[in-house]
């Protein structure tokens, strides 16, 4: 397997991190220090309203936007097999509960919450509620999953409350190793609850560890090779919080010293840009077009200029092979989630439309993030789910469009030429007393009405028996007029 690079560059205003594979880009993860996320944060909450209707709750945690409990992620609830109790009869207004941030806010909706609280540590997670001792479903063999779940319990006390789940990441962990995740956890979980009992809601609890300390924890593992930080500073802090919570990934950390910006060196901003793009070109001339919408993510897979083989059913196939892999690159890069459609480029024979979806499967394999992915439907779309948690890459760097307010069109300068018309004629009628009109528009609307449009002007001029004047406005966009009436 290739090895794995971590590159992160700090700044006091963001932090951001590519991970490379073989030299390629295969993650982004950008987090600003003004706009921190929120997931794993514990917070004493008031209860602000509860909605018997929805069967949910909104939940003051200090923020404009009340977050969102729902009775599934209210902990009482799991212990009933059936006839749970409604969200009415166990919360009400007024109410203090420590809630766990399970989703970021994302577009108008407020974070959501959870009254079951689960603590990450390096190879296990703690769940203080629960008495339960699990292993991750991706360390699938059976063998091994039986040795670490006997492992964890000749580790825990019968007589200490709480459960654990253990991670991915401790499938070569020794049992000094798990001892001390436990130790952390119970640790943590102990202020956390001193602190509830000190605070007034709403208050946070425990703050999640930043996203530089997080990729420490959670994403280097054996096929990491070096973790290349460009701050001395937040250098020699990770190296302390290396050494005390994950101790095998000290070594592999790296202070970067060259005179060139570290993400400059290996052009990770022209990357960044590019996954900022709605189209993506592929090797092959083929290409993908990528719309994010708040409902879902459309890809569209297009051969373009590809014409590699003298038979097209096998440029298409070639073409729908290379895109699998682009898409899960992308899904990863732009940390696409919710709902995400694929329309391939339709393939007549079957053994190719097996094969793309395998193909599609095995990319995505190396994905962190839960998904599901469907077969291809009837009308040769595949259908995929990718758990979102945090805002994508183009919502933590971009904001609508106040132009074109998010639609990706423009109107035209004639279209904008005749409102202005329309305009002009309804002012006409109400304001008869005005002696002129005046239009202030763009360069490309005034352009028109000079031209092509001057005799459509003039013949208004005279139908109201008023003078039309005009004047560009450098500052207006191409939608953006003024009728002034002087």
């Amino acid at each position: 397997m290739s090895a794995e690079d971590i590159l992160i560059n700090i700044t006091p205003q963001e932090t951001r991190v590519a991970i490379l594979l073989a030299g390629v880009v295969q993650e982004l993860h950008i987090e600003r220090t003004a706009t921190r996320g929120l997931v794993g944060n514990v917070y004493v909450g008031r209860v602000a309203r509860v909605l018997p209707g929805m069967q949910s709750a909104f939940i003051d945690i200090g923020f404009e936007r009340a977050a969102f409990l729902h009775v599934a992620d209210i902990w009482e609830t799991r212990q009933y097999a059936s006839d749970k109790p409604p969200i009415e009869h166990m919360i009400h207004e007024g109410d203090a509960l420590v809630v766990q941030v399970i989703k970021d806010p994302i577009g108008t909706k407020g974070a959501r919450l959870s009254t079951q609280i689960s603590l990450a540590g390096r190879n296990l997670v703690f769940l203080p509620q629960e008495s339960h001792i699990g292993v991750s479903q991706r360390i699938e063999d059976e063998a091994e999953r039986a040795q670490l779940r006997e492992l964890l319990l000749r580790l825990v006390p019968a007589e200490e409350t709480g459960g654990f789940i253990v991670r991915t990441s401790a499938e070569d962990a020794s049992a000094e190793d798990l001892s001390n995740d436990i130790e952390y956890l119970r640790k943590r979980w102990a202020q956390i609850r001193h602190a509830s009992t000190q605070s007034a809601p709403p208050a946070l609890l425990y703050q999640e560890l930043s996203l530089a300390q997080r990729v420490l924890r959670d994403l280097v593992d054996d096929q990491t090779e070096s973790v290349q930080i460009d701050s001395r500073e937040n250098f020699s802090a990770l190296q302390s919080f290396a050494a005390q919570f994950v101790p095998g990934v000290e070594s592999k950390l790296l202070h970067y010293t060259g005179e060139r910006p570290l993400f400059d060196l290996h052009l990770i901003d022209d990357e960044i840009e590019k996954a900022l793009a709605r189209r993506v070109d592929l090797k092959s001339g083929g290409y993908l077009v990528i719309d994010q919408t708040e409902a879902m993510t459309t890809i569209d897979v297009n051969t373009g200029a590809y014409v590699g083989t003298r038979n097209f059913d096998d440029t298409i196939f070639k073409t729908n092979l290379e895109a699998a892999h682009a898409i899960a690159r992308q899904l990863r890069m732009r940390n696409l989630g919710g709902i995400i459609v694929v329309d391939f480029i339709d393939m007549e024979n079957a053994e190719h439309r097996d094969a793309v979806l395998s193909e599609f499967r095995r990319a995505l394999a190396r994905d962190r993030t839960r998904m599901t992915v469907s077969e291809f439907t009837q009308l040769g779309l595949v259908e995929m789910t990718r758990k979102r948690t945090r805002e994508s890459l183009a919502h933590v760097l971009c904001e609508p469009c106040p132009v074109c307010n998010s639609r990706g069109e423009l109107k035209t300068a004639r279209t904008v030429c005749y409102e202005i018309l329309r305009e002009i004629l309804r002012e006409a009628r109400q304001f008869g007393d005005a002696r002129e009109f005046r239009i202030l528009g763009s360069q490309k609307v005034i352009d028109l009405f000079l031209e092509e449009e001057s005799q459509s002007l003039a013949m208004l001029s005279d139908f109201i028996g008023k003078p039309i004047s005009m004047q560009v406005e450098t500052l207006y966009h191409q939608e953006q007029y003024d009728v002034v009436l002087i």
